[in-house]
């Protein structure tokens, strides 16, 4: 199933980024009276604090980048405002409104499935990875699901948070604003939101070894890793091969899917002859990817100006990348696209991953998060990755861990 990029960036080891200052006032966006103690945190990241008793904030040293910059308080709305930090302090106000008529304003019908609609969520949520079987939700009652049977879609949501306890990495995500999409016809999952990170307390220093083992193992060969290896030149040396994947409509596709729906579309009995034929209707891939074996240069796949500075991922029809020094997770079976058909299955033993982008090109910016994630499609190993490898974007692993 085909995911939306959504939050899966990292940074590469030792790498070098510019710092900034942030700070600001959270105040009450009706009497811009300032709100003492509340929460304010970079989305995607675990860096977070709290106001002093004039509404005041300060992150001191921030890597250089785009951020979503949110603020939480009892009895408000969040308030989120994006930002891009670079060299020069910048300074803030944040408004929040008051959120007296909120749950008046939300709609919640009655959901007599929700126990297999639950399930569906936690298996395209949380995901199916050895890592992911140990996570789990601490509030699943704050959790709103609604199934659409006319669209065949699945949507989840939260009044305020989901909390996610994920007992591999060893984080606490809180994901404000969840917005969860699954639209089983098309196979397409969608999720973003503003999630914060909470670094767990370990009972053991083998426990804190072992989180740190984890961390790494669910950095390399991740979509973030790839993204940083492009942007800084190193995408061969960090063990990546990009190869391109044409996919090419099939004509004969159109006309079987007619036919097959003006059929179904009588319900009656059907004869043994229009039984085989609906199965090969059926059958009929709507295109064909053709995969070029040669590996892509890397400047193929991007597009630099600024003398460096700005580095934008830029490559036509899709990208099949696939990482060489770590295997796929035990519980990753690859399924066969039900859009196209390939001529070779990818191999078993690699983490191979599809990437396609919605718009001509995107900006990987200093802190490895793409300026625009929403506009990206990952499938294959990078689809079945999900909330059990979710690191945050200011984690940084070892510097000997470029390499397994």
């Amino acid at each position: 199933m085909r995911t939306v990029l959504a939050f899966f960036c990292l940074l590469l080891p030792g790498l070098a980024l510019g710092q900034g200052r942030l700070s600001g006032v959270v105040q009450d966006s009706v009497t811009h009276e300032p709100l003492a103690f509340a929460s304010v945190f970079l989305a995607n990241t675990t860096l977070g604090v709290t106001t002093t008793e004039q509404g005041t904030f300060t992150f001191p040293s921030v890597p250089a980048g785009g951020y979503d910059v949110v603020a939480s308080y009892v009895g408000y709305r969040l308030a989120r405002q994006a930002v891009t930090i670079g060299a020069a302090p910048q300074q803030l106000t944040l408004r929040l409104a008051p959120s007296a008529n909120k749950l008046g304003e939300v709609v919640v019908r009655p959901n007599p499935n929700r126990a297999s609609d639950y399930q569906k969520f936690l298996d395209l949520f949380l995901g199916r990875s050895t890592f992911s079987k140990q996570c789990r939700i601490a509030n699943p009652d704050d959790v709103l699901l609604d199934y659409d049977p006319k669209a065949n879609e699945l949507t989840a949501s939260a009044y305020k948070f989901v909390q996610v306890d994920n007992s591999a990495l060893g984080y606490r995500v809180k994901y404000y604003g969840l917005r969860f999409v699954s639209n089983f016809t098309e196979q397409v999952v969608t999720f973003y939101g503003q999630p914060v990170f909470e670094e767990m307390t370990p009972h053991s220093e083998r426990q804190r070894r072992t989180w740190q083992a984890n961390r790494v193992r669910a950095y390399l060969g991740s979509l973030a890793h790839f993204l940083r290896s492009v942007r800084d030149s190193q995408m061969t040396a960090q063990g990546f091969v990009a190869r391109r994947l044409r996919v090419v409509p099939n004509p004969r596709f159109a006309p079987a899917d007619s036919a097959r729906k003006q059929l179904l579309r009588q319900r009656r009995a059907y004869s043994a002859a229009e039984q085989d034929s609906l199965k090969r209707w059926a059958s009929v891939p709507p295109s064909f990817a053709l995969l070029y074996t040669a590996p892509r240069h890397l400047d193929s796949l991007r597009h630099v100006v600024s003398g460096g500075q700005r580095v934008f991922l830029r490559f036509r029809d899709h990208l099949q990348v696939t990482y060489l020094l770590v295997g796929p997770d035990a519980n990753y079976h690859p399924q066969p696209s039900p859009f196209a058909r390939s001529a070779a299955p990818p191999p078993q033993d690699r983490q191979v991953s599809e990437l396609m982008l919605m718009q001509p090109e995107i900006e990987i910016q200093p802190n490895g998060q793409l300026a625009n994630p929403l506009a990206v499609f990952i499938d294959g190993y990078w689809g079945f990755e999900k909330m059990g490898e979710f690191l945050p974007v200011n984690y940084q692993p070892p510097a000997s861990s470029s390499h397994p």
